[in-house]
């Protein structure tokens, strides 16, 4: 086995870039300097060199990457991860469908201590800032209030007893948290896993919102309360605070939970602490007043600078659809406007429910099989002080396994949907409307909907091992049988529906299809109690990118079903399925100069760093500054342009991707933009066979190795810093971010 060398250049730290007042920045870690880096390192080794590791098949051609530390860059932490025990049951858990939450009445919350409103002081518990747009601002009412507390819980991912294997697939040992071993065999039942939630759940509260009715969230921070005792394990914020990002709501930063504007000009902190609260105003308003912006899923997660990963995996994420009223456009009913499905139930509480219309979270998990070794810099500075790692932990068989500062992100092995592992939905014959959004720290999932005559088998059972064991099931007879109808992208409906036998979802990107119930592909009918399985097909077994997809070298072995539809009775269908050339939601147009802007555009290029460690993954060469705004690289006008744009302006940005065999799904705020150029060709009439969304409107940037992509972007309604980064978070918690603002 050989040592990668290839990313420790530069053995010496570089100074702290003015860490955060709470918590240990990760900066501050970098005053390990090369003696603390190579002590790790040497420690490191010793435990990956040996028989233990070898036998559980981390000792592969990838080296450093795939099992062992190297020197300071791949060397403050263990590159090694536990195999889930086996569920044993798939597909028998329903699948957990969020109901919206509860608007709060008036009359509460004009009771509180503190109410919302417009005023100075009114937006935080510290008193220290104001919205920038209050509704009546843009012709709005007033908000309705939601309250959500972010708590600590505890979440099941199955009801299914499960067999603990090993890496090889076999049976093996297992603990309980009294310190009891468990003979190989043994199937047990898993324990709860400790979660951070909004309102203690995961996921967290769906909101179900209309453009023309504002909502402001009192997001209220509950972590330091703990009644049930819960071990919080080694991962998640060390200080227990949080930020939240309604991902990409069209949002006045002090309301965006971005750390650019937390650690300078909101509560100057890298969140809100324990005992804090903060009101989020989303105005449900689209950019500029233009109705072509109006968008139809967005979702809310933690934001916490260095922890977004630790933080989303543990469980902050809610759901928040938008629905269109004007001229009933798209408002989930489906006897008006585009007529796409839906039937909305409105409630006597100021809420409403759409039938026939899911979101589906997808989510990866792996739960700890109480032999792997923890190890993390984070453990050394006493940021989990409890955990007295590097160590094993058999006290914490079962739950949820983390790790922050994985070099290639981080892939669990179990697949979960609205928190469920492998669940099963019960679907009448009739059209739906699901709502998938990818909240993985790093995965990316290809999708095509499969029949199976067999139905799944184990990935152990078929002998497999080590990362072929992820996702634990496959259909080793599975056949497209389906076909979707996407009718949305990030950024809201598309120009005119897609027919697609497969989809890519990269982390925190959203799609919206139809599927009908009623006929198969070829045109047969369905019948009562036929099955579907939703099945992924990209195997990536780490956060680099995928090894086999339909774009790349394929595996047709490779077809793990992830949620089952069981076919029911008719029901009554007043939706209609778009054809490809229905229009759906008009494009805001490019300038007809567009290409005249391209001398002057921004150019950005994201990388992996030769210092590794906390600031592993850079932008234009840099980290993340939180007090800084960055620059551009030299432009082809020969400009150094800073990243700040005028209030009303459009622009072009080029997002590079620097190279090295990785994908990056990357995220911009505030805005959604259009893809314009992909690889220094126009895309703008048709998008590319890759990447067909980028004829829509979108808030991330998939970007292909050595990629380069153009995107046309406003910059409209507020003033104030935002960020960028990368959203395979492990990336963004190890500095992938930039900040920029509006003036």
């Amino acid at each position: 086995m050989t040592l990668h060398l290839d990313d420790t250049a530069g053995l010496v730290a570089p100074p702290d870039l003015e860490p955060p007042s709470s918590g240990v920045a990760r900066r501050t870690l970098l005053r390990l300097g090369a003696a603390g880096g190579l002590g790790l390192a040497v420690a490191g080794w010793q435990n990956a060199a040996n028989p233990f590791l070898a036998q559980r098949g981390l000792l592969t051609a990838d080296g450093a990457f795939a099992a062992a530390s190297t020197i300071v860059g791949d060397a403050l932490y263990l590159e090694m991860f536990p195999t889930s025990p086996l569920i044993v049951s798939p597909f028998r858990d329903p699948l957990p469908v969020p109901q919206a939450l509860a608007p709060t009445s008036r009359l509460e919350y004009s009771a509180w201590a503190q109410p919302p409103g417009p005023g100075s002081g009114q937006q935080n518990s510290l008193g220290n800032e104001q919205h920038q747009l209050w509704p009546s601002q843009v012709g709005s009412v007033d908000p309705i209030v939601y309250k959500i507390e972010v708590k600590v819980g505890q979440h099941s991912f199955t009801t299914s007893q499960v067999l603990p294997i090993n890496a090889f697939g076999k049976p093996t040992v297992s603990f309980d948290a009294a310190g009891a071993t468990y003979a190989a065999g043994t199937r047990r039942t898993l324990p709860p896993s400790t979660i951070y939630g909004f309102n203690g759940t995961f996921p967290g509260p769906r909101i179900n919102a209309e453009y023309g009715r504002p909502a402001l969230v009192r997001f209220v921070n509950q972590l330091d309360q703990n009644p049930l005792g819960l071990d919080r394990q080694d991962f998640g914020a060390p200080d227990w605070s949080f930020l939240t990002h309604l991902h990409n709501a069209h949002t006045a930063p002090e309301s965006d939970g971005n750390p650019h504007y937390s650690m300078t000009r909101g509560p100057k902190l890298s969140g809100y602490l324990p005992g804090m609260w903060v009101d989020n105003l989303y105005l449900n308003w689209p950019a500029g007043g233009d109705d072509r912006e109006k968008q139809s899923f967005f979702w809310f997660h933690d934001h916490r600078m260095d922890h977004t990963g630790s933080n989303v995996y543990k469980g902050l994420v809610g759901i928040y659809p938008i629905y269109d009223p004007k001229n009933g456009m798209d408002m989930g009913d489906e006897r008006q406007g585009l007529r796409l499905p839906g039937v909305r139930k409105n409630r006597p509480d100021g809420a409403f429910d759409v039938l026939y219309d899911v979101p589906l979270v997808f989510s990866d998990v792996r739960l700890d099989d109480g032999v792997t070794t923890h190890l993390d810099v984070h453990d050394t500075q006493g940021d989990f002080p409890q955990a007295h790692n590097p160590a094993t932990h058999p006290e914490w068989w079962g739950k949820s396994f983390y790790k922050h500062m994985p070099n290639h992100g981080f892939v669990g092995d179990i697949f979960a949907v609205n928190g469920t592992a492998y669940p099963v939905m019960k679907v009448k014959r009739r059209k739906y409307r699901f709502r998938f959004l990818d909240a993985s720290v790093s995965r990316i999932y290809e999708f095509k909907l499969m029949s199976s005559t067999r139905g799944p088998r184990s990935s152990a059972s078929l002998g497999y091992q080590n990362t072929e064991l992820e996702g634990q099931y496959r259909i080793p007879d599975g056949q497209q049988c389906m076909q979707f109808t996407q009718i949305a992208s990030d950024g809201g409906l598309l120009p005119f529906p897609i027919t697609r036998d497969s989809f890519e979802l990269w982390p925190a990107k959203r799609r919206e299809v139809i599927i009908d119930f009623t006929r198969y592909q070829d045109g047969t009918p369905t019948t009562k109690g036929d099955v579907v399985y939703l099945t992924n097909v990209m195997k990536m077994p780490d956060g680099r990118m995928w090894t086999n997809s339909s774009r790349s070298t394929p595996d047709p072995a490779y077809m793990v079903p992830v949620l089952k539809f069981v076919i029911g009775d008719a029901a009554v269908d007043n939706s209609v399925m778009p054809s490809p050339m229905t229009p759906l939601r008009e494009l805001p147009p490019l300038p007809s100069n567009w290409q005249s802007l391209l001398d002057n555009r921004l150019v950005f290029e994201v990388q992996r760093g030769s210092g590794g460690g906390e600031v592993e993954w850079l932008v234009n060469g840099s980290p993340f500054t939180p007090n800084a705004v960055a620059t551009s690289l030299v432009n082809p006008a020969g400009q150094v342009l800073p990243a700040s744009q005028p209030k009303g302006s459009f622009n072009l940005w080029e997002i590079r991707n620097g190279g090295g065999g990785w994908v990056h799904p990357f995220h911009l705020h505030m805005e959604e933009h259009r893809t314009v150029m992909r690889d220094g060709k126009d895309v703008t009439a048709a998008g590319t066979s890759d990447h067909p969304d980028d004829v829509s409107r979108e808030d991330l940037v998939a970007l292909d190795p050595g990629e380069s992509v153009i995107v046309y972007r406003g910059f409209r309604d507020f003033t104030g810093p935002y960020v960028a980064h990368c959203h395979n978070l492990a990336h963004e918690d190890h500095a992938m971010m930039f900040g920029w603002e509006i003036t």
